[in-house]
């Protein structure tokens, strides 16, 4: 991995609050980004940041694609990256000249997502699978079979997310079916799956998670990686589970939309968030593997206490479908809600 040169950073520091005045408006995942870190670019800046939050990269998709959006930086996953540079709904930033993007480890520079680099800079990644309390539910969590062909214990007692995304690639993990497949035969596979499971779900919702699977109200919840940490860490009796299929994998980015006001603060933003102090300070709030150097001292997270965030099972990363896959998709949610 390379550093930023001493005189690279002295740069930083002198163009980057020139850069940034002015508003800054991000639209991020809900509780993504260190309130601490806000504060902190604000104050060394002189501009003013405001965040909104979105809870699926569908909601984000559809903000951009309306046009206007009126914000500045966007944190989609990289199935959606892909979509959105596709659309032309981002703004060439030339983020492989940034001084984010080496901080960046070499995996993830120039992905499938964005293999030119341009149009973005990462900022976490982690996975989706589910996480069961134990107050509720005793056994084992090492097949996706105990949320989709739930045992007696918690029939009644699942709560999936409210968009296809990652339920639908759970749901092929374990019945073998390949991201993105366009054969209807396997889809319907798919379907029947999602139905069988449906009697047992109480709530198809992406909204409030960590209360109710943190209370016990649901014994299993679909849910991510980092947020179940969390939540274990608040005092929660939860476990995130491992199946053997694997888990769905996401990356998420910083990516600036098209026409975007402030352009220039974005990328100030963004250079700020990757240094290796600041982006130690959003692991440790965010609880989310991090795709930029940290500082080995003060990083908070390690694999004896936090199991979640370094998985022992395949991981396979959600990848962007083609429009034949991607109706069938739709099509399944659509039907398993009627």
């Amino acid at each position: 991995m390379k550093h930023i040169t001493s005189g690279a950073i002295l740069a930083l520091v002198l163009a980057g609050p020139a850069a940034a005045q002015g508003t800054l408006n991000i639209y991020a995942w809900a509780d993504s980004i260190a309130p601490e870190l806000i504060a902190k670019f604000e104050a060394e800046t002189g501009s003013k940041v405001n965040v909104d939050a979105f809870n699926s990269n569908e909601d984000a998709l559809t903000k951009l694609q309306a046009g206007n959006s009126g914000y500045d930086i966007v944190t989609p996953s990289q199935h959606f990256v892909k979509i959105m540079v596709d659309e032309g709904l981002l703004e060439d930033i030339d983020a492989h000249d940034m001084a984010a993007f080496a901080q960046v480890d070499e995996k993830w520079r120039k992905p499938w997502w964005d293999e030119s680099g341009d149009y973005s800079i990462p900022l976490a990644f982690g996975t989706a699978g589910f996480t069961v309390n134990r107050d509720v539910y005793q056994g084992p969590v090492d097949s996706w079979a105990v949320l989709f062909e739930p045992p007696a214990e918690l029939r009644g007692k699942i709560a999936m997310l409210s968009y296809p995304d990652e339920v639908v690639g759970g749901a092929e993990l374990l019945i073998g079916v390949p991201f993105c497949s366009d054969d209807k035969g396997e889809m319907k596979k798919v379907l029947d799956l999602l139905r069988a499971q449906k009697p047992s779900v109480v709530a198809y919702t992406s909204d409030n998670i960590e209360n109710r699977i943190g209370s016990g109200e649901v014994g299993a919840h679909f849910w991510w990686d980092g947020n179940t940490l969390r939540t274990r860490l608040a005092g929660a009796n939860i476990e995130y589970a491992m199946p053997k299929e694997g888990l769905v994998g996401w990356l998420d980015s910083f990516v600036v939309p098209k026409g975007a006001a402030n352009v220039a603060g974005a990328k100030a933003f963004i250079d700020f968030m990757s240094t290796e102090e600041n982006a130690t300070i959003q692991y440790n709030y965010y609880a989310h593997s991090s795709p930029v150097k940290l500082d080995p001292v003060k990083a908070r997270f390690t694999p004896e206490n936090a199991p979640e965030l370094f998985p022992t099972v395949p991981v396979v990363f959600s990848q962007a479908c083609g429009p034949e896959a991607q109706d069938l998709v739709t099509k399944v949610w659509t039907d398993l809600l009627q």
